[in-house]
C-alpha cells in the first residue's frame, strides 16, 4: 500500500503519521520527490483503513499495490533511481558504458585494456577474478589476485571497477571493488542476496539466464529488503530455443523494467549474443531503446584470451562502437 501526501504537510506531521503506521507492525518506505511525498507500506496493510486514512488531511491518495516486489516498484518511488560509484553516476538520464576484459588475466593485459577503453569513453573498467565457468577444467579467474591488478589499474587509471562475486566468505575481498556484479547463475542465490543487502555497496545484478523479469525484480528485492538500494538491473539475454546466437537479447526487458521500477537498467550485449560481431548493432539497439548504460566485454587479444574471447570486441571495435552509441543517444533528444 502506498499514501501519498499533500504538499505543505510538515515533518512533525509526516513523522506521527508514520509512528502510527509502525504502530500496526507495518514497514515505512519514504520517498520525497519534486512533487510528492509517496509513503510506502510494507506488510499486513488489512489492518489499515483505507477510508480513514483517506479522510485524514494530509492525505491526497491511498492505492493497494499488487505486485510482490514493493520496495524495487516505480509506484513507491516515482523519481528514477540515480546509482552513484564513486561520482560515475547511472539512472535518470546518466548513461555510461562498463567495459573491459571477460577475466582479468595478466598486469599487463588489465592496465592495457583500462587506458584503452577509458580513452573511447567507458566510464567504468570490468574485469573478472572469480569466474563461474560450465567446465571444471577451464580458467576460473586469478581470484584475490585479480581483484588486486583491478585496484591497480584503478589507481593509474581512476575508473571504478566492477567485479563478479560468487560466494558470500569472498566478500571482505571485495571491499576496493565498486560496484559488485551478482551474475546471472546467482541471481536467485538468496543468501548471497540477503548479504548484499546489508552492505551500502552498489550492486549490479544481472538477469538469469532463464527468469523472467518478475523474478529478476523479486531478486532486487532481497537486496533492497536490507537495506541496500543502490542496485542496477542488466539485461543479458536469456536461453531460447534459438541456438545461432548464445543466448537471445531481450530488449523488451528494457522498456518493461522501465515501467516497472525506478531502478536503472544497463544491456550486456556481449553475453547476449556470444558473437563479437553482433555486440556493436546490438549494443545501438540497447541504447535506441532506453537503456541507462552497456556493459561490454573487450580484450586486446581476443584470440587468445583465458575467457570468452568469441563475445570480445578488440580496443578498436569498442572505440567505434562508443562513436556510434553516442550518436544514437543524441538523436535520441530530438
Amino acid at each position: 500500500m502506498i499514501a501519498v501526501l499533500k504538499s505543505g504537510v510538515t515533518p512533525e506531521q509526516q513523522e506521527n503519521l508514520c509512528n502510527w503506521f509502525e504502530s500496526m507492525g507495518l514497514s515505512v518506505n519514504i520517498s520525497t520527490g519534486d512533487y510528492h511525498t509517496i509513503i510506502g507500506l510494507i506488510g499486513d496493510t488489512s489492518k489499515v483503513d483505507i477510508e480513514l486514512l483517506e479522510g485524514l488531511s494530509i492525505i491526497e491518495s491511498v492505492k493497494r499495490i499488487s505486485e510482490p516486489y514493493k520496495k524495487v516498484n516505480l509506484k513507491f518511488h516515482e523519481d528514477p533511481t540515480v546509482v552513484d560509484i564513486e561520482g560515475v553516476k547511472v539512472g535518470g538520464g546518466n548513461f555510461q558504458i562498463i567495459a573491459g576484459p571477460c577475466s582479468v588475466e595478466s598486469e599487463q593485459q588489465c592496465l592495457s585494456i583500462a587506458e584503452n577503453v577509458k580513452a573511447s569513453g567507458a566510464s567504468m573498467l570490468r574485469g573478472g577474478a572469480f569466474k563461474p565457468r560450465t567446465s571444471p577444467y577451464d580458467f576460473q579467474g586469478l581470484h584475490a589476485q585479480g581483484l588486486e591488478l583491478l585496484a591497480e589499474a584503478k589507481a593509474k587509471t581512476g575508473l571504478p571497477i566492477v567485479s563478479e562475486i560468487m560466494n558470500i566468505r569472498d566478500l571482505p575481498l571485495f571491499e576496493n571493488v565498486d560496484l559488485i556484479q551478482v551474475g546471472a547463475r546467482n541471481m536467485q542465490n538468496f543468501d548471497l542476496l540477503r548479504e548484499l543487502g546489508n552492505t551500502k555497496k552498489p550492486v549490479l545484478l544481472k538477469r538469469g539466464l532463464a527468469n523472467t523479469i518478475k523474478e529478476l525484480l523479486m531478486s532486487a528485492e532481497y537486496i533492497m529488503a536490507g537495506g541496500n538500494e543502490n542496485i542496477i538491473l542488466c539485461e543479458r539475454g536469456i536461453r531460447t530455443f534459438e541456438s545461432y546466437t548464445r543466448n537471445t537479447l531481450d530488449l523488451s526487458a528494457v522498456p518493461a523494467l522501465h515501467e516497472l521500477t525506478h531502478l536503472p537498467v544497463i544491456v550486456d550485449p556481449s553475453h547476449a549474443s556470444g558473437i563479437s560481431r553482433f555486440v556493436e548493432s546490438m549494443s545501438m539497439a540497447a541504447a535506441a531503446a532506453g537503456a541507462d548504460g552497456l556493459m561490454i566485454e573487450v580484450h586486446n587479444d581476443p584470440e587468445h584470451a583465458l575467457c570468452d574471447g568469441a563475445q570480445s570486441v578488440t580496443p578498436a571495435q569498442f572505440d567505434k562502437i562508443a562513436k556510434k552509441v553516442a550518436k544514437i543517444r543524441e538523436a535520441m533528444k530530438d
